[in-house]
């Protein structure tokens, strides 16, 4: 039965994307504080060339799309796991229902917003 909620609808296909994502927002942060790092009294100019470079843009839409659906899962995970009938009463699945929107509204917004900072220039 496949999961009105969750991503793919597959717990170890959830598990191996969150794990991607993870590694790929790792690569970002450490990508983004080697180049400060190396970069010391760095110019807003020499940031913004740095950041509007081809690879830096598709490495952080990259990072844009990775950190949406790591949230995602992540917070379905917590949703179905904590707010249940059993831990919160009958307003339990109401309550899922706004969290579930919350998440969704909020994942789509940044996702938008970030795609707009790096490719509408």
């Amino acid at each position: 039965m496949k999961s009105a909620t969750g991503l793919t609808g597959s717990g170890s296909r959830d598990w191996f994307l969150q794990r991607v994502s993870a590694v790929i927002l790792s690569v970002y942060t450490v990508v983004i504080f080697g180049w400060i790092l190396f970069h010391s009294g760095f110019s807003f100019e020499q940031w913004s060339g740095f950041m509007m470079t081809l690879p830096m843009k598709i490495l952080s839409l990259l990072s844009i799309l990775s950190l949406v659906v790591h949230a995602w899962i992540g917070m379905w995970q917590v949703f179905t796991d904590y707010v249940t009938t059993r831990q919160m009463g009958p307003s339990a699945k109401g309550l899922r229902l706004v969290l579930t929107s919350a998440v969704i509204i909020a994942v789509f917004v940044y996702a938008i917003w970030g795609i707009q900072i790096f490719w509408a220039n």
